[in-house]
């Protein structure tokens, strides 16, 4: 048969079905083989919120979006050109998301009568059946029996072959996208090599669902995306909880520190704990606590103990630590709060992204107990963004807050790899003889930082007391005196102020440093603000980009940069939190642009908001 190929500038795929399809591990292996490729990419994970959901049901649909391009992009695609839908629920829930014109792989068993019942449609509705996707290109495979035929040979059981299905699936898309199985059949191997029989099934399941596109007539044309041009260097696909995790790991490396992780799991926090685990040979120490209050705990002893004290959580574990968290500020030592954000308040959206623990990251502590907030923006970004965060938190002697979100955490993206002579270094200075002069040990004396000596316990002639109760100003000691207790809040709150000087100035991502319209945001928002002001630049119009890491304190120049421009736009994927605060402190008339629904901002979104401005301009 005569087959053409088709070059295309970029494709979104979403692998979407029950949360035993494995539509996760699918989209995984078909990015980590177009990364090899080097072709750019994105992607957006979307687990489903319950842990153990009826099987078929909606609530217990997995997603995984993919954007791979031959350009650099910075989003997982607003719509889809392909959704693999392994069932009825599947095809329901993600229907929405798939461009007109753009092709449905379905499942033809996951749409029997059970599985319409469980996804609620109509009784006798088939959608796979009427022509309710005329505006689509549908097409039908029945996966689950031809992965028991291509596997009818083995002796496993039928439960066991149909979990084979994702591979059948992975198979027929490398067919249809020109690509090599290697990279999942080395997969394959290094994760059943000792199961001779579950690895043989899934690579002979691999290759039905590739040789079923090689020969079926059905498909007359093969797709291909080319490689991205990017700045030259050694890339590896990586995921924000990743990142993170080697960027904690280098900062150990280079300021001399050991780290020490308390923490207790919680969802999207804990593959920080899984990935760093693995690493005990660079000196790193994990700890799960019985709860989120014994794991901060945990870390501040270790960081009063002279090493690198970190504690991951999400947002219910966040409201669990603030007593911690203010003890940390009182003793003022270095100390790493990773939050990575979910939907809230209580137990919430634990699966779905959201920013908005910033206010509690501000204020959500008793007293005034202000702490330096970085940001991530990007999954790789979370590498630097760390690195930056525990420079701060040694530097400066102070608890540091560390934000990121679920979207950042499960996305990923091609990461350069850096050098470790490229990276800055980290100075850590411990206290260990007394000074000239100094008759006694002086615990909160301090420099022109306004930073206290770091004293390791049992560094003879440093002996200290420490504890939650104020301080006398410099010796450290109990102290009711009302004016020592203001004279130490307006000492705590100057001392993260002045971190304001030891920081890069803001720059703009994009555009002009005057104009119509400052586009201003922090987190997981980058991607969607990037692109959508990138195609309004190309359009004439003068609109730019900033976005913050470090979010308390701003740079200094942060208002100079908002009094240029005629109106600022702040998007955030929560009811409004950074542009309350910008208002605040700059008395600018900042407008918001939110969304909490569970899922990010999109392009297409902001681009409507922007011209919705523009209208209000002329």
């Amino acid at each position: 048969m005569i087959r053409k190929e088709e070059i295309l500038p970029e494709v979104v795929i979403k692998f979407a079905g029950d949360s035993g399809d494995g539509m996760q591990l699918t989209g995984t292996q078909f990015t980590n083989n177009t990364a090899m490729m080097g072709i750019d990419l994105a992607t957006f994970p979307d687990f489903p919120a319950e842990i153990r959901a009826p099987q078929g049901t909606i609530p217990g649909v997995s997603g995984y979006q993919l954007r791979f391009s031959s350009d650099r992009i910075f989003t997982p695609g607003d719509e889809c050109d392909i959704l693999v839908a392994m069932n009825a629920a599947a095809l329901k829930t993600n229907l929405k998301s798939l461009k007109k014109g753009g092709k449905i792989i379905a499942n033809t068993d996951g749409f029997d009568a059970k599985n319409l019942r469980l996804a609620n449609y109509p009784e006798g509705v088939n959608p796979i059946e009427n022509d309710s996707l005329g505006n689509y290109e549908l097409i039908k495979m029945d996966v689950t029996k031809m992965t028991r035929e291509a596997l009818k040979d083995f002796t496993l059981g039928i439960k066991e072959k149909d979990r084979a299905k994702n591979m059948f699936v992975l198979g027929f898309l490398y067919w249809m996208y020109n690509r090599d199985m290697d990279s999942s059949i080395k997969f394959l191997t290094d994760k059943f090599g000792k199961k001779p029989e579950l690895l043989n099934s899934n690579i002979k399941a691999l290759q039905a669902g590739y040789n079923y596109g090689d020969t079926t007539e059905t498909f007359t044309t093969r797709y291909k995306v080319e490689k991205a041009t990017m700045e030259p260097g050694q890339y590896r696909n990586i995921m924000g909880n990743q990142a993170l995790s080697y960027g904690l790991i280098a900062a150990s490396q280079k300021s001399g520190l050991p780290i020490f992780l308390g923490t207790y799991p919680i969802t999207p926090a804990s593959d920080i704990l899984h990935e760093l685990s693995k690493y005990k040979s660079f000196g790193i120490r994990t700890f799960q606590a019985e709860d989120e209050i014994a794991g901060i705990s945990a870390a501040i002893g270790a960081a009063y103990g002279g090493s690198l004290g970190v504690t991951t959580t999400s947002g219910p574990g966040m409201a669990l630590k603030t007593e911690a968290m203010g003890l940390a500020v009182m003793l003022e030592i270095p100390l790493l709060i990773i939050n990575i954000q979910r939907g809230g308040p209580s137990t919430g959206l634990p699966t779905k992204t959201e920013q908005s623990d910033l206010l509690q990251a501000y204020y959500g502590r008793n007293g005034e107990c202000p702490m330096p907030v970085i940001s991530a923006s990007t999954p790789s970004d979370c590498f630097d963004a760390i690195y930056e965060a525990v420079r701060i938190a040694v530097q400066h002697m102070t608890p540091v807050i560390f934000l990121s979100d679920g979207y950042i955490a499960n996305g990923a993206e091609p990461w350069k790899f850096p050098i470790s002579v490229d990276l800055p270094p980290i100075q850590v200075t411990f206290k260990t003889e007394l000074g000239v002069g100094e008759e006694k040990f002086q615990p909160y004396l301090r420099d022109e930082k306004l930073v206290r000596p770091w004293a390791v316990p049992g560094t003879p002639g440093l002996e200290h007391r420490v504890g939650g109760l104020e301080k006398q100003n410099n010796t450290g000691n109990i102290s009711y005196d009302p004016d020592n207790h203001q004279l130490m809040v307006k000492i705590r709150q100057e001392k993260i102020d002045r971190i304001a000087n030891y920081i890069p100035e803001q720059k703009l991502d994009s555009g002009p440093e005057k104009g119509q319209i400052l586009v201003l945001g922090w987190g997981s928002t980058y991607g969607a603000i990037k692109s959508a002001v990138h195609e309004m630049q190309e359009q004439g119009y003068a609109i730019s980009h900033a976005h913050l890491r470090h979010m308390r304190p701003f740079p200094r120049n942060l208002g100079d940069i908002l009094k240029n421009f005629d109106q600022v736009l702040i998007p955030e994927i929560n009811n409004g939190q950074l542009v309350k605060i910008i208002r605040d402190q700059f008395l600018v008339d900042a407008r918001a642009y939110n969304k909490i629904m569970g899922i990010p901002i999109t392009k297409t979104e902001l681009i409507q908001k922007l011209k919705e401005m523009l209208g209000g301009l002329n």
